[in-house]
């Protein structure tokens, strides 16, 4: 059996939904597949993101998946130095706080709301292509296998990306590219709800540790630490129960739910399509290197994609120029801070917490009217010279 559509998305996330809902908004006829049975869950994911960019991606806001609301963010070096920053100039990860299976499920809602049909428990397990370009994809649901030819095929499949491994788009991971993440949603926590935490140095090694308020008294508690940096991936919850008994705020608290997973923290692949083909979000490696944040990256490339596999789709042009201007507009929106953020993500890898401690220390001192790279050099300057030239480059 052979099904023809304009457009097949593989994953129901984030990025695969809002590429669904775009691509049909454009009026293409959009298949978007999901292999479990339920969208949105397990949940593998801190829940944080900024308020800033729901607009960019055509997102109102809502009770239906916001949790939580914060005012900013505190940032603490090991010696206990604290850096408080609004929401406004604390990243990507600060503003809101989701019930993530809730948000994607909204997402998907969107998407089949514009017109995109949805089928759960339906799997990809090969890629058609001809003559060089990708023509569809052979799925498995619902008891049957068959081929789905579509026009263009959008990859969110996630971190292990069989799509992009298929069109031999992927390449392999250094072990300093991968965090091990693991988090708890404790209740009966205290401290302030209105402001996010995070905890560098040597709480988390290569990464960090985060306390992200969901109620005044729930928080997801968690921390990523660098692969290179563990003997076994088990030790990451020695980690985290040490730096939870370690924060007496946090060490009351009550376990609800235990949440587990490897987040890539390496630079975007160098090539995220070929004709017939777009990867986007996780799978074409656009997590942010420093934060391990992917929503948003993951909603911008899906919405690019999107809108030009329906224009593609419309105007029969699916091949290099399509893949050379999603390539085109992702990068000149994402592309310099992925690769400034993994140069800073090589960097936390060999420094030690004293390092970190003067540095949080000189930037708390100077104070900052925003988090830039003009900002921070100058806090340096002022308070460590000697530290300019080293971070110079990156920063």
């Amino acid at each position: 059996m052979v099904e023809e559509v304009d457009v097949l998305v593989v994953g129901a996330g984030p990025a695969g939904s809002t590429a669904a809902r775009h691509a049909a908004m454009g009026g293409a006829r959009t298949l978007l597949i999901e292999k479990r049975s339920e969208i949105g869950t397990p949940v593998r994911c801190g829940e944080g993101v900024a308020k800033r960019w729901l607009d960019e991606v055509g997102l109102e806001p809502s009770k239906a998946f916001i949790a939580h609301e914060v005012d900013g963010a505190k940032v603490v070096a090991p010696d206990g130095t604290v850096l408080v920053v609004d929401e406004a100039r604390a990243g990507n990860e600060c503003g809101y706080i989701l019930e993530r299976d809730l948000f994607d499920r909204h997402l998907a809602k969107l998407a089949a709301k514009a017109g995109a049909e949805i089928r759960i428990r339906t799997t990809a397990v090969a890629l058609l292509q001809e003559d060089g370009r990708v023509v569809g994809a052979r799925l498995e649901g619902m008891g049957r296998t068959f081929d789905v030819r579509a026009k263009v095929v959008i990859g969110a499949d996630g971190i292990e990306s069989q799509v992009g491994r298929w069109a031999g788009l992927e390449r392999p991971l250094k072990t300093r590219d991968i965090d091990a993440c693991l988090q708890y949603t404790l209740v009966g926590v205290t401290g302030d709800p209105k402001l996010n935490e995070f905890y560098l140095g040597s709480w988390a090694p290569g990464g960090y540790a985060w306390v992200f308020w969901k109620d005044t008294d729930t928080a997801n508690v968690g921390l990523g630490v660098n692969l290179s940096k563990l003997r076994d991936k088990a030790e990451t919850k020695t980690y985290l129960d040490r730096f939870i008994a370690a924060h007496p705020h946090l060490a009351t608290g009550e376990t609800l739910e235990e949440v587990a997973g490897m987040v890539t923290v390496s630079l975007p692949l160098e090539r995220t399509g070929m004709p017939g083909l777009l990867l986007v979000g996780d799978a074409a490696r656009m997590i942010d290197p420093v934060t391990g944040g992917g929503i948003l990256n993951g909603c911008l490339s899906g919405k690019y994609a999107g809108e030009l596999a329906a224009n593609g789709a419309r105007d029969g042009e699916t091949g290099s120029e399509m893949v050379s201007t999603y390539e085109r507009t992702w990068r000149a929106r994402l592309e310099e801070s992925l690769y400034r953020n993994y140069l800073i993500k090589e960097k936390l890898l060999t420094m030690e917490d004293e390092l970190i401690n003067r540095i949080i220390r000189a930037i708390a001192d100077v104070g900052l009217e925003r988090v830039s790279t003009h900002e921070i050099l100058a806090a340096l300057r002022k308070k460590h010279p000697e530290l300019v030239a080293e971070f110079a480059a990156f920063l």
